[in-house]
């Protein structure tokens, strides 16, 4: 038996700042369940295919079933997940005919490789044959593959930052949350460097530029107030939103999806904003520049983003491709020359 004050340090637990679970040898669990939730409807919305009979695209997650969850055993990350997944899919002929199908995902499981995730493409009842649903069951099919293998991988990056607490030699050591420093250390931290205490403070990530460019039916003025008025903000998004234009004012779009600021604003020449996904490392933005060029009769848009997690480089182009750029066309018909 051991003495007093002897014993296996493991499960001792240190007087520290954030006074739990010293050397990570406890069990912690992390419920990833909304997060994940979240990310797949952001990751499976955006997919969409074109061949040569025309083109197909994810419009809606009708049923997202199941959960996920991580946990922490002796420094080591366990992931559990395990969904049931159900899409709806239309697709367009080259003449303008619509089809309307599903896609069903029966058992997307850690138990399971992502390669070997059953994805079954069907069309609707009553709906008559047509090369389109191939393309979905193809093309489709890996692009959805592609989405998951994403939301895994994301998973175990983005959403376990902070799982795994340093120990008291160093080891395992993450860069948030920060920990505050044992009383005997306070001095010597106090006397470091600037560029060594900045060293431990937040998480860099990898980062990428974006740019993009429209043309839109409409003057300069007019496409300004459909990105600054919240009315037609919901309009072309289908969905709630919150808006301030105004330099600082907030804005949040797509049902909390999207959020961000206003950092400039010069009517009918320019937007500026921070501008983030939900699903992002917490507190980081982009910053997104939108110019608006008069060319007589129409306006070119030019977009620049910088600051965007290099993980989500295609997936923001993609949304801001279609919820924003072909919204707009749809809704108020910027897109169609009318002879």
């Amino acid at each position: 038996m051991a003495k007093w004050g002897e014993g296996d340090p493991r499960w001792i637990v240190e007087q520290r700042a954030d006074a739990t679970n010293v050397n990570n040898w406890h069990w912690t669990e992390r419920d990833a369940s909304n997060w994940s939730s979240e990310r797949l409807k952001a990751l499976l919305l955006p997919v969409r295919v074109e061949g040569e009979e025309g083109a197909c695209e994810v419009t809606e997650v009708s049923k997202l079933d199941g959960e996920a969850s991580i946990n922490n055993r002796k420094g080591k990350l366990i992931f559990f997940y395990e969904w049931a997944i159900k899409l709806a899919w239309t697709g367009t002929s080259k003449t303008g005919v619509k089809y309307k199908g599903y896609v069903e995902i029966p058992n997307l499981s850690d138990e399971n490789d992502v390669d070997e995730v059953e994805i079954l493409v069907s069309l609707a009842k009553d709906e008559p044959d047509t090369n389109l649903k191939t393309l979905m069951k193809q093309e489709g099919a890996e692009k959805i593959r592609d989405a998951i293998k994403t939301y895994i991988s994301t998973l175990k990056t983005e959403f376990t930052q902070g799982m795994i607490l340093p120990t008291v030699n160093g080891e395992h050591m993450e860069t948030t949350p920060q920990v505050a420093p044992k009383a005997e250390d306070r001095k010597a931290a106090s006397s470091s460097s600037a560029t060594s205490q900045s060293k431990s403070i937040g998480v860099k990530i990898p980062t990428c530029k974006i740019s993009l460019k429209d043309t839109f039916l409409t003057s300069p003025e007019e496409l300004y107030r459909v990105f600054v008025t919240q009315e037609m903000v919901q309009a072309f998004t289908h969905a709630q939103a919150a808006l301030e234009a105004d330099k600082g004012g907030k804005f949040q779009l797509l049902d909390g999806s999207v959020t961000g600021e206003f950092v400039d604003l010069v009517p009918e020449k320019q937007l500026v904003m921070k501008w983030r996904f939900k699903s992002w490392p917490a507190g980081h933005f982009a910053t997104i520049t939108l110019n608006f060029n008069d060319k007589g009769g129409e306006t070119e848009v030019c977009l620049e983003g910088k600051g965007i997690p290099a993980s989500e480089e295609e997936r923001t182009k993609q949304g801001w491709q279609r919820y924003y750029f072909e919204g707009i066309k749809q809704t108020f018909g910027y897109g169609a020359r009318l002879f």
